[in-house]
Formats: C-alpha cells, structure tokens, sequence
C-alpha cells in the first residue's frame, strides 16, 4: 500500500500574493497540488501565504487524488461520451503513475508583476505504469499576456503543446511567463484557467487528466494624508454632531412625553384586564418561510443535479417542521381566545360580575405566559441533551466502525501479501471504497436518528403544552368555585360550554392539518415534477452536445480510414478539434455559472418581494380577524371565521407558490437551453465551416465530405428525436407520480379519516365514562380534563410521520444489505462450496482467493448503488399504520386504568367505612348480651339503648328518601321538556310550504327530517350524557351521606363503648377480687348494686355509654341502589 500523502499535500494548495501600487491588481495565484515540492528557482523579493480559512479555491489542483471512499458516489473521474476516452478531474496521483501539474510563481513589484508557469507531466515508475504516447497539453491562458511560450495559440485563449513519446520514468515540463491584460479583472473576482492533458497510455482509451490554476484579482490602495484636510473635517464632524446630538435629545423627551400620555390614555381606556388575541404569525417566521422558500431556487440552479431530489427532501421536511410550529401556535392561540370568549358570555348572562371576570382573565394570562415560559425552557433543556447524547453516540459509533474497517484492511493485506502490487492496490482501493460508503450510510442513519429525537421532543412538548392549557383552564375554575367567584350552577354551564367547544376546536385543527398537508404535498409534488422536468431538459441538450462533439472526431476518422489524410494530418485535426471542444465546453461551464448566479440573484429578489407582500396582506387580514374575535357573538362564530380565513389564506398562498416555481423553472430552463444550444451550435458550425474548409484545403473530394456532413445531419436530428421523446416520457413519469402523491394525501380523504378517527375515539371514552357507579364532582372534573386530554393527542402531526417513515425506510434498507453482505462473507468464506471453485487447480488457488475477494468487494460497493427492494415501502407503511394503532390503544388503556384506579379507592373506602361500624355493632351487641345475662342491664334497659337511635337513622332514611324523589322529579322535568322541544320541533317540518300532491308534501318533510337527524340525535346523545353524569354524582352524593352517617354514629358510640367495656372489666375484677364479703359496709356517698334499683342502674349504664345500635328497620334495602342505578343508565 503506497504511504499516505502528507497533511499539507492533501489540504488546500498554497496561494501567493503581493501588494500592487495605488489603483493597481495584484496576483494571487492558488497553485498545485505540489507547489511546495517543485525545485523551482528562487526569485527575490517572493512572498508565500497560505488561505486562512476553507473556500473554494483551498482544494488540491494536482491531477489524481488516491481513491478514497467518495470516489464512488459521483465525485469520482467524469466519462466522456468520444470513442470511450476517460477523463479524470480528480486530484493527487493516478493509478498508472501519471502526474500532472500546473503552478506558477509570483514575481515583480508594483504594476510589473508577472508569473512563471510551469506544466509538469511525470510518468513515475510506479508499479503497472506503462510508457505514454500522443500526448496533447492544452492551456487556458484566458485573460492572460504570454510571453516566452513555445506553443501554438488558438483563438479561444488556449496554446497547444505537443509530445509523440513519454517513456517510464521520464517527465516533461513547459514554462512561460504571463501577466495579466490590463482590465480583465477587477477586486475580488476569480479567473479559473484550467490545463488538460491527453494521452495514449498500453489501454486502447485516451486519458485526460486536469490541473487547475486559479487567479484573483487583489487592490490596495494608498491614500496620502492631509492635516489640514483632516483638522477641518474634524471641527465640521464635531459642529454637525453637536447639533444633532441636541436635536436628537429634544426629539427624545419629546417622545417620552408622548408615550407616557398615551400610556396613561390607554390605561384610563382598558382598564380590564382580558385576554386579547395576538396573532401567530410573527415577523421572524414570515422571514424563516421566506428562507425556506429561497432554497427552491437554489435547487432549481444547482450545479449537481443528481443532488436536487436530495436537497428537495429535506426542503420538505423543514416545511413540515415550520407547518407544525405554525399550527401548534395557531392552536395555543384559538385555545386563548375561546377562554376569553367564554368568560365574556358567561359576564353578559350575568352569571359573572365584570371585577370577576377581570380577575379570572389577568389569572388566565398570567398562567398563560408562565407556561410559555416553561415550554421555551424545557425545549431548550431537550435540544441541548439531545445533541449531546447524538453526538456521544454518533462518537461511539464511528470509533466501532473504523475499528471494524481497520481489522478489515488487515485481514486484506495479509491475505494480498502473495499477489502482484498492482491488484493489491486495486483491492486497496476497492476496500477503501467500500469503507468510504459504510460511513457515509452511517453517518445518514445518525443524522436521520437525530432528526426522529427532535421531532419527537417537539411532539411530546405540543402534547404537554395542550395538557396544561386544560389543566390551567380546571383549576382555575375550581379556584373560582372555592373562593365562592363563580356559582356551581354558572361553573357547571360554563364546563358544558368549553366541552362543546373543544370538540369544535379539534375538528377544526384537524381540517387545518389535513388541508397543509394537501396543499404542502400538492407544493413537493409539483417541485419534484419541476426537478425531473430540469434534470430531463439537461439531460437531453447535454446528450446533443456531446453527440456534436463526437461528431467532430468521426468526420476526422473517417477521412482517415478513406485514405484522404495521412497519420500526420490526422493528428493535426484531432488536436485542433479537440482544443475547439474544450474550448467550447469550458466557455459553456464559464457562462452558465455566471448566468445563473445573475438569475439566482434576480428570481430571489422577485420572489421575496412577491412573497413579503402576500404576507403582509394576510396579516391584515388576520388583524381584521382580531376585531372580528371582539364583536363576535359566540365561540361557534368566531371558529367559522378561523376557518373560512385560514381555507383562503392557504389556497392563495399555495398558489403563488407554484406559480413563482413554475416561473423560475421557465427562466432557468430557458436559460440552460440557450447557452447549450449556442454551444452545440458552434459545435456544429465549427464542423461545417472551419473543418470543413481544413479538409477541403487538404484535397478532400467535396461529394465525399458532403455525404457524411448530410449523414451526420440526419443522425443528429434523430438524436435530438430520440432525446425529446425520453424526456416526454419521463415528465409523464413525473405527472403520474405527482397524482398519486395527491391521491395518497387528498384533503377529503384525510379529514374524513380524522373524524371516523375521532368518532371511535368519543364513543370509546363515553363508554369508558358510564362505566363507573359513582363519581363526584371533583371527580368528574378530573375525569373531563383527561378526555380533553386525550382528545388532543389523537391528531397526527405532519413531519413526524414523514420523519419516521424515512427511518424505518433506512433501518431496513440497511437490515437487507447487511443480510446480503452476510451472503457474500460466506460465499468467500467458503469457496469450496461454489459450483465454479471445484475445478480449479490448486496451484491457482491464491489468485482465485483474491479474484474472490475483489469480486465480493465490487458486489458490495453494487449493493450501496442499488435501489431498495420494493417491498420495504409496504412493509414500512404497515409498520407505520401499526404503531399508530398501538398509540391509539394506549391512550384508551391508561385512561381506562385510571378510571378502575379511582372506582377501587373508592370501594377500598367504603369497605373501610362498612368494616369499622360492622366491627363496632359486633362488639356493642356481645357487650349488650353480657349485661343482660349478668343481670346488669334489664331487658326494657337494652330495648331503650337499642332504640336510642332509631330517630337518627330514619332521619337518614328519609333524607335520602328525599333526595331520591327530588332526583327523579328533576328528571321528570327534564324529560317534559324535552318532549316539549320534540313537540315543537316536529311540526315544524310540515309547516313549510305545501306542494302540489300529498306525496311531495311527504318526501320534502322526509327529507327536512333526515336533514336534521344528525342535530337530534346528536341532543339526544348530550342528553344522555348530563343524566349519566348526574346518575353518578347522585350516586355518589348517596353514598357520601351513607359515610358521614356510619361516621357520626361511630363518633358516638365509640367513646360510650369504650367506658362500658372498662366498667364492666372493673367489675369483673371486683367479683373475683378474695375476700370481697369480709369488707365492711361502704362508706357515705358509697353505693353498692343491690342498693341502686335496676331501672337506675339502666339509666345510669345508658347516661355513662350512650350505646345504642340500629333497628333492623332503618338498614337501607338491598335493591334500592340497584333501582336508582338502572333507572339512571
């Protein structure tokens, strides 16, 4: 393996340059891949300075670089399409041993600066290198005065230099001196003059190499100082500057004066504190769109264009990242105003002071503006641990795999020690190639992984920043209900309120989305349509271009194989032809990138012009929208108006966008025609007129060359048929695409998906939410803010399924190549295996390894050049499809879990409650039967202790008695009234005015009725859900009541209970205390039980306990729960 080239050998070339006299240019040369390395004459007075920082002209300008890893994705050598010749324009040394060279030497000071140049063709004695012959050397000396230069001049700025042989280990150089012709160059432009050489080398293909030399132009000036001049400058500025500064102070106060009245005026004006709607488009993301929007016409003039569906790509990503950003902030803001709306209604209905309502909406915003504050930290936090952690990884990855390649390169060299050098450094070369590919395809799947961590961090802060608007929005109704601000009756309409309308809100941010994501998808479709439309109209006059060019060497050659020219004229023509060629094209390459570099400048002016002013018209109109949020009546209005606005804005917007496209398409697309077909032109002219005379003059028959000229004719209109019929196919190709992509992504069929979408989801939580028996208030509010919740989590966002899509696409792309290369190690692994291995002869064994070897190489580097099988697509929209299933079903789950989560704490509850009084019943009535069989207690002393509280309990009863009827007359009610709606609402469809027959009459009441079934129903649905909701929060009330009886009972019989047991185990150790009867009679104020009447000691007994216990009579019946339950559902 030849020794890598040293660092300053493989970097930027030097550039050398002086300063020139006042006025002047001066050179500044950036030289070869070796200047450092020529033996070159020092010159006095030489000065050498290397670039300071990356640009253009810091690339090697040697001829051949040493095959690395990017040679195989198309910055390797460029094909010509002349009798199969191979031109390499890349840099370094060639596998042959060809070195070729162009640098100069910067000498002279002031105007007299001039340069030595000198073109180096070495033909070292590496290994395989073959002796040279015809060699042709031509130099772009463009702009340039030559003096002392032994070639031939052509009229299109280039001298020819000729050699017939170059033996191994020979070199041949030419010099001249040059300077530059007064006026060619002005400040900082780039004079780019190329030097190609050709040769015929042991293949049977002529090779070109290119050395490039680039001038730019530098000026310093020199400026001769006058004091005097200068001290009167002075005291002007500081005279001037001294007025104005007092100027500028007057105006100031002034000002300040002025906005501290209107600051005053505006306090006196508003002194509410409300919730004004501020509009989402901002003046830094009208300037990030037209930034975006900016890049499409640097695609369209890219000079790469097998880049420009790579570059469309991630054009289209980046739209999809802004298009969420702008809906997401839509959506915050939509949220805002119907708050503020609400409020307002419930003000104007009077269940709302204004002191009130302006208190409720500083506590909004205040809220509101902590929460930006939070969502900007917490994105700032996850942007900075994301790209630290992808860059960690992107580390850990790219040291396991150049530890992988560097095992690899041994295992080669120690399998190519025993072959030739040349195959080794082919298989070298190869290798490295591959190596090259792997972490390039490495470094995509990290940079798309990346891409899929951003995105989703932006998600899961949308989700979290909608979760907390609801939050924000309960808990400050229930700090209003607690602080006794708002009513539970208004609190309790304004809920119902803000449920209707966030379903509202969410069928409208999903007719937003699915409406940018048609019209975001009808924009790349149609630019891809104009990418391929650009590619396909290069593509064709580049292909006639060449094909004129060819021309040229055919006429030659065919006169040759007539017999009309001799070997030396032959050689002759073809090096003229050949410098006229390159002439043209290099002049072609010159003007096309200055051309378009105008152009580009021109379309993005326009465009920004035409796109700033359609930005501004629709923030008028969004403005206009703002005074339309303050006299609207309702929320309902105001959403029409938001939709009917941003339906408008979108389409027009949309419009202007293709149109602009299409209008820079049809500029640069004429642009690039012109300059090819003036180029192909001159090509063609240059063989009728200047060719043709030079043949005539050497005794070619007339006939003879008028035949060909006529073939060659006919050839090249069929040619150009050919070309135009390939390109129609291909933009019938690029039409069909563009349906289908608008097939896949219409508007209807994507809002109609989102709202069947929703409408399991709503059926689904509804039934989730009947499903508990009983639910407070609180409880359902909670309950409320988790569907809000969740319903705001079941749209799509537009780029992370894109995003998504293009990783599981990379993840099994490289799962099958990975699967392939296996295949491969195992077929060199195991050569014996392979039909083909069995025959051959052992003595050929270690040329088979390494044709094997180079064989598994090249396959390798076909498969990173190979498309990906079809079926990844279907497996990834499968793949897609179910992960947004399981997303789906784990929001049904967790909200599922939460709900038996709160069920089982309340039954843990009432379980406690029921075991405790249960426990305390058990022992009060084991404590009643012992006092009675001793005796203690008389049966009419228990029966008055067990009936003590029989009041209480039918109290209790007939509470909830109470509360049962009144439950079910407010039903009843309700039920009359909306019989009574039904009542009034179903005539009202036969009211219309009658037609002619009965049968009409009846298909156009029919038709009214089924018009407004789905209003109906959808009343009778709401109906059901407030008798479900009030069915469990009566429920719940119920059992309550149940608790905090069990509880007051248990306060009271507890400590009675307790004293009894004491008293009675007092007693116990008096009876069997020995010697009780010896004791003498009891002192005064000492009473014995036999001394106290049994009726006084009962109601001693009842006023030291206070025991009681429930009648049998008061216990609730089993079935009555289960009725209210049934009648509820």
């Amino acid at each position: 393996m030849p020794p890598r080239p040293p660092l300053w050998g493989r970097g930027a070339g030097a550039a050398m340059g002086w300063a020139a006299s006042p006025g002047h240019a001066a050179w500044v040369l950036a030289e070869g891949l070796l200047v450092a390395a020529l033996a070159l004459p020092a010159v006095p007075g030489v000065r050498g300075r290397l670039p300071a920082g990356p640009g253009p002209l810091q690339h090697p300008l040697g001829a051949q670089a040493p095959p690395g890893p990017r040679a195989a994705r198309g910055a390797g050598p460029e094909r010509a399409a002349q009798r199969g010749d191979i031109s390499r324009d890349t840099q370094g040394t060639s596998e042959d041993g060809v070195v070729f060279q162009k640098c100069a030497v910067v000498s002279g000071p002031g105007v007299a600066q001039t340069a030595r140049v000198r073109l180096l063709v070495n033909n070292t004695a590496a290994p395989g290198a073959a002796d040279l012959s015809d060699l042709l050397l031509l130099d772009n000396i463009t702009g340039l005065a030559v003096r002392e230069s032994a070639g031939n001049k052509t009229s299109a700025g280039l001298q020819a230099f000729r050699r017939r042989f170059l033996q191994v280990g020979d070199s041949f150089s030419v010099s001249y001196t040059a300077s530059l012709e007064a006026g060619d160059l002005g400040r900082g432009e780039v004079l780019v003059l190329p030097a190609l050489l050709t040769f015929q080398s042991a293949s049977a293909n002529r090779t070109q190499l290119r050395a490039l030399l680039t001038i730019t132009a530098e000026e310093t000036v020199t400026v001769l100082p006058n004091h005097g001049l200068h001290a009167a400058g002075f005291f002007v500025a500081f005279t001037v500057a001294l007025v104005l500064t007092w100027v500028a102070l007057f105006f100031m106060v002034r000002c300040q004066c002025f906005k501290r009245r209107m600051f005053t005026g505006y306090q006196a004006r508003h002194q509410e504190s409300r919730l004004e709607p501020s509009q989402f488009t901002a003046a830094d993301g009208v300037n990030e769109d037209l930034a975006l929007n900016d890049q499409m016409i640097g695609i369209l003039s890219s000079e790469d264009p097998g880049s420009m569906l790579q570059a469309l790509e991630e054009l289209e990503i980046a739209t999809l990242n802004r298009a969420d950003s702008d809906l997401e902030a839509c959506r915050t803001q939509i949220s805002k105003d119907v708050i503020a709306l609400l409020l307002r209604d419930l003000s104007s209905g009077g269940h709302l002071t204004p002191q009130v309502e302006r208190r409720m909406g500083a506590a909004f915003k205040k809220q509101f503006l902590m929460l930006e504050k939070e969502i900007q930290e917490e994105y700032d936090r996850k942007m900075v641990a994301l790209t630290a952690e992808c860059d960690l990884e992107t580390r850990k990855k790219m040291e396991n795999q150049f530890q992988r390649e560097a095992a690899a390169m041994e295992e080669a060299e120690e399998l190519l020690k025993h072959v030739s050098e040349r195959s080794a450094g082919e298989c070298s070369s190869l290798l490295r190639t591959l190596h090259g590919l792997e972490q390039e395809q490495l470094r995509c799947s990290l940079a798309l992984q990346q891409e899929e961590d951003f995105a989703k961090a932006h998600r899961q802060l949308a989700v979290f920043q909608r979760s907390e608007l609801h939050s924000i929005f309960f808990a400050q109704i229930k700090s209003a209900i607690f602080k006794g601000d708002l009513q539970p009756e208004a609190a309790k309409m304004l809920l119902q309120d803000y449920s209707r309308i966030q379903e509202e809100v969410e069928e409208l941010m999903d007719f937003f989305q699915a409406s940018k994501r048609y019209h975001l998808s009808k924009r790349f479709g149609h630019r891809e349509y104009l990418v391929q439309n650009m590619q396909s109209a290069e593509t064709r006059v580049q292909g006639l271009l060449s094909a004129a060019a060819a021309q040229l060497t055919l006429l030659i050659q065919k006169h040759e194989r007539a017999g009309y020219l001799d070997e030396e004229q032959t050689e002759e023509l073809m090096e003229r032809a050949q410098t006229e060629v390159f002439s043209i094209k290099q002049k072609l390459d010159n003007d096309l990138k200055q051309e378009k570099k105008k152009l580009h400048q021109k379309l993005i002016v326009k465009r920004r012009r035409e796109m700033l002013q359609k930005h501004k018209e629709q923030r008028r109109e969004q403005l206009s929208l703002g005074e339309a949020f303050r006299a609207a009546e309702d929320a309902c209005q105001y959403l029409g108006q938001w939709r009917s606005l941003v339906a408008a804005q979108g389409a027009a917007l949309e419009e202007l966008q293709e149109r602009l496209d299409q209008a820079a398409l049809d500029e640069l697309r004429a642009l690039t025609l012109s300059l090819f077909e003036k180029a192909t032109e001159e090509l063609r002219r240059l063989q009728s007129s200047a060719l043709t005379q030079e043949l005539l003059r050497r005794g070619v028959p007339w006939l003879f060359l008028q035949q060909i000229l006529e073939e060659h004719a006919r050839e090249l209109a069929a040619r150009a048929e050919q070309l135009e019929a390939e390109e129609r196919g291909r933009d019938q190709e690029g039409v069909r695409s563009v349906r289908q992509r608008l097939k896949d992504d219409a508007l209807e069929a994507s809002a109609e998906e989102q709202a069947e979408l929703r409408h399991w989801g709503r059926w689904v939580f509804l039934r989730l939410c009947g499903s508990p028996f009983s639910l407070s208030e609180e409880e359902l509010l909670r309950i409320r803010q988790d569907v809000h919740s969740c319903f705001a989590q079941m749209d799509r966002s537009l780029a992370l399924p894109r995003i998504r899509a293009r990783v599981l696409l990379q993840r099994l792309h490289t799962a099958w190549r990975e699967a392939e290369f296996l295949k491969l190690d195992q077929a060199l692994a195991a050569p014996e295996l392979q039909p083909q291995a069995k025959a051959r002869k052992p003595r050929a064994k270690s040329k088979s390894k390494t044709d094997l070897l180079r064989k598994c190489i090249e396959d390798k580097i076909q498969l990173f050049a190979g498309p990906a099988p079809e079926d990844l697509l279907e497996k990834v929209r499968a793949e897609l499809l179910q992960e947004r299933v399981q997303q789906l079903e784990a929001q049904e789950g967790h909200f599922a879990e939460s709900l038996v989560a709160l069920q089982f704490q309340k039954a843990a509850g009432a379980a406690r409650t029921l075991w405790a009084y249960t426990a305390l019943l058990s022992v009060q009535h084991l404590l009643l039967e012992e006092l009675s069989e001793s005796e203690t207690l008389t049966k009419a002393a228990c029966a008055q202790i067990l009936e003590s509280h029989s009041p209480e309990l039918q109290e209790l009863e007939r509470k909830l008695e109470e509360e049962l009827a009144h439950q079910e007359a407010a039903q009843w009610q309700r039920a009359l009234a909306g019989r009574q709606q039904w009542a009034e609402d179903g005539p009202g469809l036969l009211t219309e005015p009658e037609d002619a027959d009965s049968e009409g009459q009846v298909s156009a009441a029919l038709r009214r009725a089924l018009g407004r079934s789905q209003e109906l129903l959808a009343r009778q649905q709401q109906s059901l859900r407030e008798e479900q909701e009030r069915s469990v929060v009566l429920e719940d009330l119920l059992e309550r009541m149940e608790a905090d009886a069990f509880v007051g009972l248990y306060s009271q019989e507890a400590p009675g209970l307790v004293a009894g047991l004491r008293k009675q185990a007092a007693r116990r150790t008096e009876k069997q205390r020995p010697g009780q009867d010896a004791v003498g009679a009891p002192e005064e104020g000492e009473h014995t039980e036999e001394d106290v009447p049994p009726s006084q000691r009962a109601d001693g007994v009842l006023r030291e306990r206070g025991l009681a216990t429930p009648v049998p009579g008061v216990q609730r019946r089993p079935g009555a729960r289960a009725h209210r339950r049934g009648r509820s559902h």
